[in-house]
C-alpha cells in the first residue's frame, strides 16, 4: 500500500487577501486525493485537523501511522470519522469488522489502534485531537439526524444530514455530516456565516464531471472564491466564511473542530456587509 501525507500551515486573514488563484489553492484547495491502492493524508495546522482518503480496490489498506501526528499509533491521541462515498466497504478496528454502505459513517474514538480499510468502498477520512476516548459507532443512514432547510424558490433546497452530532453519537470535539441538494438548488448557506472558535473543512462530491461549485470564502469585506470539481476539499481557517454555489446540485461533507460541538454556533454576516 501506499500512504502519502502533506502538511498544510495555517495563514491569517490579511495574507490571505494578497494571494493569486494558485497561492489561494496552495493552501486552501486539495484534490486528486481519491487514488486506489492509497491513502492520502493531509495534516493542517487549523486546530490539527487531518482530511484525506483511502481507497483500497483490490488491496487492504492499514493506516496505523502517521509521521506528522508525533505519536507511535495514529489515534494514541486521536478521534476519526469516516465516511463512505463509493460501494460497499469495510473498516477494521479494534478487532471488528465494520460495514460501511454508500453514504454511511464510521466514529472511532481515540485509543481504539490501527484501521484497515478494504473493499469497494472510497472512504474520506476525518480526524482531531482529542483528550479522551468515547465509543466507536457505526452510523447507518436511517439513524442520522436530518434537518431540511431552505426552498426551490432561492435555489437552496437541501437536507442536512447529521452523523456526528451531539444528538446522534458522542464524540470528543469532531462534527460531521453532509449535506445534499434538490434538483434545480445550488446555494449553500445564504446568508453565510462564520465561527471563529471552529475550523470546517468540505470535501464536494457527487458532482457531475462537466460541473464546478464556486467556494466563496475569505473575510467578509473581502472574500473569494476557489472553483471546485468531484470530490475535492475546501480546508477553510476559522475567520473564513464558507457558501457556495454550483452549476448543478451537488453533496458536500462538512467537518468541524475547535472549542465546542455546538453545530449552532454561528457568526452570521449580513448580506449588506459582503464584498
Amino acid at each position: 500500500m501506499t500512504l502519502k501525507t502533506e502538511t498544510r500551515y495555517a495563514i491569517d486573514p490579511a495574507t490571505a487577501k494578497t494571494l493569486d488563484t494558485n497561492g489561494l489553492r496552495s493552501h486552501f484547495h486539495k484534490g486528486g486525493l481519491f487514488a486506489e491502492g492509497e491513502i492520502n493524508l493531509v495534516y493542517t495546522h487549523y486546530d490539527r485537523l487531518i482530511v484525506g482518503s483511502a481507497v483500497p480496490g483490490n488491496d487492504r489498506l492499514t493506516l496505523d501511522h502517521m509521521h506528522e501526528t508525533g505519536t507511535p499509533g495514529f489515534l494514541d491521541r486521536r478521534e476519526m470519522g469516516i465516511l463512505n462515498i463509493g460501494e460497499t466497504g469495510t473498516v477494521e478496528v479494534d478487532g471488528d469488522i465494520h460495514t460501511l454502505g454508500t453514504g454511511e459513517l464510521l466514529y472511532i474514538g481515540m485509543g481504539a489502534g490501527a484501521v484497515t480499510f478494504s473493499g469497494k468502498g472510497r472512504f474520506y477520512i476525518t480526524s482531531s485531537p482529542a483528550h479522551r476516548t468515547c465509543p466507536t459507532k457505526l452510523i447507518k443512514l436511517a439513524d442520522a439526524r436530518r434537518v431540511e432547510l431552505g426552498s426551490r424558490e432561492t435555489a437552496n433546497e437541501r437536507v442536512i444530514i447529521q452523523f456526528l452530532h451531539p444528538e446522534v453519537c458522542e464524540t470528543c470535539q469532531l462534527l460531521m455530516g453532509y449535506t445534499q441538494f434538490a434538483p434545480g438548488s445550488l446555494w449553500n448557506t445564504m446568508p453565510a456565516h462564520l465561527h471563529d472558535r471552529r475550523m470546517e473543512a468540505y470535501l464536494y462530491f457527487n458532482v457531475p464531471e462537466d460541473a464546478r461549485v464556486f467556494h466563496f470564502m475569505g473575510a467578509p469585506d473581502e472574500t473569494r472564491h476557489l472553483v471546485m470539481a468531484n470530490e475535492e476539499i475546501v480546508i477553510s481557517p476559522p475567520w473564513s466564511i464558507h457558501c457556495g454555489a454550483g452549476t448543478a446540485a451537488y453533496t458536500f461533507c462538512w467537518t468541524m473542530a475547535g472549542d465546542n460541538v455546538d453545530f449552532s454556533d454561528m457568526d452570521m454576516v449580513p448580506m449588506s456587509d459582503l464584498k
